[in-house]
């Protein structure tokens, strides 16, 4: 899970007249926080007194040996040259005037507070601004960044007016253009290049290609989707072994490279999902048509297949571009279903339509033989060293496609899911074994760096000051730790307490993974065969194969794939070239999560302005001075509660062997008397989420203890 979202921004301080000193982005440090001065009892600056390491017997080599150097010695840099402008110096937020009245110039307040407040000139502001300023009081705009050579302000243009703060398609929209997302819909200039429906597999094409039609492939995915690009296949062998094959959406025959829609997709680099929609890589024609594996219907498709034994062990493989037909759509609750009544066949309406000569009983007895393979093919990547921080997802259920939210409900990953991972699993690793063979300084790989050591120490540390053991050597002993906590607190908590607790681990542990994010390089960049391994899932070499609707770096690595299959010829692109494309997907997939993110948090904010405060238990999970973070559990996010928003008359914060801890005193009320509460790590709270004066925006605040959750209704699933 991403880490603990940052707290909401207080509002805005009041801008001083023009031309005096800021303390937004940019600002020149005061003279009293310039390194190596102090401020005297006059006011003045005078120079601090000088350590030197020497006299303490301590110098940069020896502090360099010592095991935890990274704890304690801060690395500097100097920016000497700006190659690339990657900031798209673009910002969402709210015009005002300033406090002179000038009608020359506006003032544009970001709500981005990395990004400086702009000066507008007035014939970019709307045209009755200055004389009824309030009717833009709650209207949002969007604002260039044109010029910054004052470390106040920075000059800028508006670019558009988006709408009213407190419209949630609004709030959207902004949160999109801030992140850079393309959001426009795809004209006819970006179909030039592809087919047009109705479309039919061309004769000659078939005959290029493996037929699979007759097999029994179908696919399973979440039950709204509607981009399915892969598919599963598998059948006995007279020898007693099996054929299992992983069948992908053949992108990359419809997109060729240099085509309008190839252009937008290593543009965009991803799909976006949203709550309420999907922004596609691809246009509708090809991500929800003639790439999408669709049931009944003749589909193009690059397929990985293997030999397997009962257990999942690979004795042989064959790569190459296949037609398919799916028998039928399943979604992961029609596979659990089978998974949990293995031996109860499933009714035809249990099921959804099965197409051709298949029947239930085949499509049952095929997952089965799957699960059975999946789960011997991850525990012995798990004894290889693997992990797995599986957290769970906020989920909504809306009134209509685009409604309002009516209920919420977390998803959490089962059998069926962890089934048609391992295979995708297997098939990534597989290709990017084979592209590499063929080009050893063009291929695409998925490389995931380890975490860094100090935060992860630090968060060990944390764990150990606590009584729980977390070995953090290496992924492998990440997992074990968290398998012998599981096991600890199955015995000694309730199943609701283990499950909290290990959430707030898993939290922990997630933040520093997520600093070293994983990310796709090309091989010729990154010269050391380490530096492309893949932490989580302990394995030199990953790759991104199986997902070519929705992530463009899937495509590069299918036209790789055909190129080194001899079907296509190798794409006339440098090293440095693809590399630069790989960068920019990176980013963008950042970019798509963070919005993903903040669609959830701006539909939990529109929930509670419906439904009026909503009461939820919450485990701590870190404390601070005068605040402390809570994970709410039937939620799956993290949250801030600030102490000043209690109603306590005092606090103590204190840290003893390592952890931190908050003593907090609530006041006496008409039926309550004053209590004390200990904050510390785990400790259980119950929270309020409680609407503010902004729009769309909520506050997690703290009940006292002993206050009773309000009954809940049942979330819709």
């Amino acid at each position: 899970m991403a880490p603990a979202p940052a707290p909401a921004p207080a509002p805005a301080p009041a801008p001083a007249p023009e031309g005096s000193p800021k303390k937004r982005g940019g600002r020149p440090p005061k003279k009293s926080e310039r390194p190596g001065q102090r401020e005297g009892a006059d006011g003045a600056s005078t120079p601090a007194p000088a350590v030197d390491g020497g006299s303490l017997g301590v110098t940069v080599e020896r502090a360099l040996k010592h095991p935890e150097w990274g704890r304690f010695v801060q690395r500097t840099a100097k920016v000497v040259s700006v190659l690339e402008k990657k900031h798209p110096r673009c910002a969402v937020g709210e015009l005002r005037q300033f406090p002179d009245g000038s009608r020359h110039q506006a003032l544009f307040a970001p709500r981005d507070h990395r990004v400086p407040r702009l000066k507008v000139a007035a014939a970019d502001c709307p045209a009755d601004f200055f004389q009824q300023p309030q009717l833009y009081a709650r209207t949002l705009f969007m604002a260039q960044i044109t010029e910054w050579t004052d470390p106040g302000y920075a000059k800028g243009r508006l670019s558009r007016q988006l709408g009213e703060t407190g419209s949630v398609d609004v709030e959207m929209e902004a949160i999109l253009l801030e992140h850079g997302v393309d959001t426009r819909e795809f004209g006819p200039q970006d179909l030039e290049g592809l087919p047009t429906a109705p479309w039919t597999i061309p004769a000659e094409e078939v005959a290029r290609r493996r037929d699979l039609r007759a097999e029994c492939v179908f696919t399973i995915d979440p039950l709204t989707a509607r981009d399915l690009d892969d598919a599963v296949s598998c059948r006995r062998l007279d020898s007693g072994q099996f054929e299992v094959g992983v069948h992908i959406a053949d992108v990359s025959y419809f997109l060729r490279q240099g085509v309008p829609a190839d252009l937008t997709a290593a543009e965009r680099c991803n799909s976006v999902y949203l709550v309420h929609k999907v922004i596609p890589m691809l246009p509708r024609l090809l991500c929800e048509d003639l790439c999408s594996l669709n049931p009944a219907q003749d589909r193009l498709a690059f397929s990985a297949m293997w030999t397997l034994d009962s257990e999942g062990r690979v004795f042989d493989e064959w790569f190459g571009r296949t037609v398919i037909r799916s028998c039928t759509k399943m979604a992961y609750e029609h596979a659990q279903r089978i998974i949990d009544e293995p031996e109860r066949p499933p009714a035809a309406e249990e099921l959804p339509p099965i197409d051709g000569r298949w029947t239930a009983e085949d499509v049952r007895h095929r997952v089965l033989t799957l699960h059975r393979m999946a789960q011997c093919m991850r525990q012995r990547r798990v004894d290889d060293g693997a992990l797995r921080l599986d957290q769970p997802k906020l989920c909504f259920a809306l009134d209509g496609p685009n409604g309002a939210p009516t209920g919420f409900y977390t998803y959490h990953q089962q059998e069926s899911n962890r089934l048609i991972e391992e295979f995708m699993l297997l098939a990534n690793m597989a290709v990017a074994r084979r592209v590499l063979r063929s080009f050893p300084s063009l291929a695409v790989l998925r490389r995931h760096a380890p975490p860094q050591e100090g935060p992860l120490a630090d968060a060990a540390r944390l764990l150990r000051s606590m009584g729980l053991e977390m070995d953090v050597a290496s992924s492998g002993s990440v997992h074990d730790s968290l398998q012998a906590m599981a096991a600890r607190w199955q015995q000694e908590l309730t199943p609701d307490e283990a499950r909290s607790r290990m959430a707030v681990v898993v939290n922990l542990l997630s933040k520093p993974m997520n600093v070293s994010r994983a990310s796709t390089s090309v091989r010729g960049v990154l010269t050391q065969p380490e530096q492309y391994r893949h932490y989580a899932l302990s394995v030199p070499l990953y790759t991104h194969f199986t997902s070519p609707i929705r992530r463009y770096p899937d495509v590069l690595v299918h036209r790789l794939l055909a190129a080194a299959l001899q079907y296509d010829r190798p794409a006339p692109l440098p090293p440095p070239l693809v590399q630069r494309i790989c960068v920019r997907c990176n980013e963008r997939k950042l970019s798509a999560r963070l919005c993903s993110e903040a669609c959830s948090l701006l539909f939990l904010a529109h929930m509670v302005d419906l439904c009026g405060p909503i009461r939820q238990q919450a485990v701590v999970m870190a404390v601070l001075d005068k605040s402390f973070d809570v994970f709410i559990t039937e939620m799956a996010v993290s949250r801030r509660v600030y102490i000043d928003k209690l109603d306590v008359e005092s606090l103590e914060f204190t840290k003893a062997g390592g952890v931190p801890r908050l003593r907090l005193v609530w006041r006496a009320t008409d039926t309550e008397p004053a209590c004390s509460q200990l904050i510390e790590l785990f400790s259980r709270v119950h929270v309020t989420l409680e609407r503010t004066d902004m729009p769309l925006k909520f506050s997690t605040v703290a009940l006292r203890p002993g206050a009773e959750l309000e009954p809940e209704p049942e979330p819709e699933a």
